[in-house]
């Protein structure tokens, strides 16, 4: 039965990721019917590649760093206090990490950048420095430590700590004996997380780093688009897929870790109001961090948007309306590309939900050693290059019966791809919580395995089900690494049409892509806000199962 579950995302992954990256590896590598494997060594002794290489592990590692410095007591103040406007503080901490990095990348250039705020008020520029960098990439992963580390935390027993002060243990022998020995596998996880997402950073360092800084990913794109050296962009390619394998592997081992031997107790009993100057300031600290870190560049990139040559108005929203004030960047209405994003963030969230809800199903049981590998690589659309993937789709799918590199429906099935895993993430560990005996009940009871799945599962997983579409749609509405190949130019998307703005020179370019960036933004943040409301604790699922 999982097998036969399991027939759909295999074929999905196999012919939307497996094939398409193994083609362009082989394709780069491969000369007049001969493996050119001595290219590789050529690649990685060149000093511009080891220049990027270092960089590439150099910002992440400080990206993690800074997040984790930062987050942290952020996960002690949302899992330890209660205090109004808490739920909806939680909503808007996670705004960041569902924004496209095309966004992202627009918003601290509207703060950090010429012109921008920081430029205006104090004359300093941050853009051309990796400060813009490491702050866009808190910015973007403050989520992911605050809802890991901070779900769990939210779930530790307080009394145990208290019982070691019992014993004799000070207040900080106590939590590191207690409370830290029980967060480290989380807090590690998260930290391979962020580390993950930092290591194949695109939109964000393409757009704040301009020429002075490339990850892995950026050079790959240069590579492959700009000077079709595909040997270069396969060495790369396999340099980081050799890597993200690394990081998940270390990720599954800690989140293996933190199952074990924890008692957790119900969120609601271990909050309660700060009590004390030092609570209080801790409080207001953490709040002070959400305003400036998240609130304040969303904010700057709204008033960019609205800064219009005349004074604050609609002016460059109402520029979209028209291909004539694009410059020629685009040969349809920038507008159009809302209705596009949104048509097929729709379609690829009903295959994500699809291909994703199959293979959690599948895996719902403990499985053998091959399904458990299989969940691994279902996480690699989210690490491995998608400026290869996307490239790769143009290569391979354009013969029959797989001619799809004209048709519009190529864009959502790249975009499912980055969506299946938060699919499995979120809806497995709630699968996994339905008693095995009730499935066993129904089929004793003569129902089918659709129908006991019907009658059993769906009514419990409903509400996981609508989180897990929330965030397909979120990340499908915002993908860019592969889009930008594949979307076709009378058809762009939201962050294809951000991308090409800021591309160009000009205030009227630059004040449409903070338009769009904002319809972009809104469009996330409203997902993300109606799926607070059937939020489930299968979201911290999504980073750490």
């Amino acid at each position: 039965m999982r097998v036969g579950l399991m027939a759909v995302p295999i074929a999905f992954f196999a012919v939307l990721f497996a094939y398409p990256v193994s083609a362009i590896v082989g394709r780069g590598l491969r000369a007049g019917g001969h493996w050119q494997l001595g290219r590789v060594g050529e690649v990685l002794s060149d000093p511009e590649v080891l220049h990027v290489l270092w960089f590439t592990l150099w910002q992440a590692a400080a990206s993690t760093g800074f997040t984790l410095l930062i987050a942290l007591p952020g996960c002690y103040v949302f899992a330890r206090f209660d205090f109004p406007g808490k739920e909806l503080l939680r909503a808007v901490v996670v705004v960041p990490f569902v924004l496209p990095t095309v966004v992202v990348g627009s918003a601290f250039l509207a703060l950090l950048g010429r012109g921008g705020m920081l430029d205006e008020l104090l004359g300093v520029r941050l853009d051309t420095t990796v400060w813009a960098i490491l702050l866009a990439h808190v910015f973007f992963n403050y989520a992911v430590v605050v809802r890991t580390v901070g779900g769990l935390w939210a779930q530790l027993d307080p009394g145990q700590e208290e019982a070691a002060r019992v014993l004799g243990a000070s207040r900080l022998q106590a939590w590191r004996r207690v409370t830290l020995t029980a967060l480290a596998p989380s807090v590690a996880a998260a930290a391979l997380m962020v580390f993950l997402f930092t290591f194949t950073s695109f939109g964000v360092v393409q757009i704040l780093g301009g020429p002075r800084f490339a990850t892995l990913e950026v050079e790959i794109y240069r590579q492959t688009a700009q000077l079709l050296d595909l040997p270069t962009a396969a060495v790369l390619t396999l340099v980081q897929f050799t890597a993200v394998l690394a990081i998940l592997a270390l990720h599954a081992w800690t989140v293996r870790r933190r199952e074990t031997a924890l008692k957790l107790v119900d969120a609601s009993r271990t909050a309660r109001r700060p009590q004390g100057p030092a609570q209080w300031a801790l409080l207001w600290s953490a709040l002070a961090v959400v305003a400036l870190l998240i609130l304040l560049p969303l904010g700057v990139l709204v008033e960019r948007s609205l800064a219009g040559p005349d004074g604050y108005g609609f002016a460059f929203y109402r520029a979209l309306q028209s291909a004539a004030d694009s410059g020629g960047t685009f040969v349809v209405a920038p507008l159009e590309a809302v209705w596009n994003s949104l048509r097929y963030a729709v379609v690829a969230t009903a295959i994500a939900l699809v291909v994703g809800g199959l293979a959690a199903a599948a895996l719902t049981r403990r499985a053998g050693r091959v399904l458990r590998g299989f969940d691994a690589l279902l996480m690699l659309p989210l690490g491995v290059s998608a400026v290869t993937v996307g490239f790769g789709f143009l290569i391979t799918l354009d013969e029959p019966p797989l001619d799809l590199r004209s048709s519009w429906f190529l864009v959502p099935l790249a975009q499912a791809l980055v969506g299946v895993p938060f699919v499995v993430r979120t809806m497995l560990p709630v699968l996994r919580a339905v008693d095995e005996r009730l499935r066993e009940a129904a089929a004793v009871l003569g129902a089918s395995p659709l129908r006991a799945w019907r009658e059993v599962d769906l009514p419990l997983v409903r509400r996981a089900l609508l989180v897990a579409a929330g965030f397909a749609f979120a990340v499908s509405i915002g993908e860019f690494g592969a889009t930008v190949f594949i979307a076709r130019p009378d058809n762009p998307t939201l962050p294809v049409a951000v991308a090409r703005f800021l591309g160009r020179a000009g205030e009227l370019n630059y004040g449409q892509a903070m338009a769009l960036s904002t319809v972009l933004m809104l469009l996330c943040a409203g997902a993300l806000l109606a799926l607070e409301r059937v939020r489930t604790d299968a979201f911290g699922g999504v980073f750490s199962r």
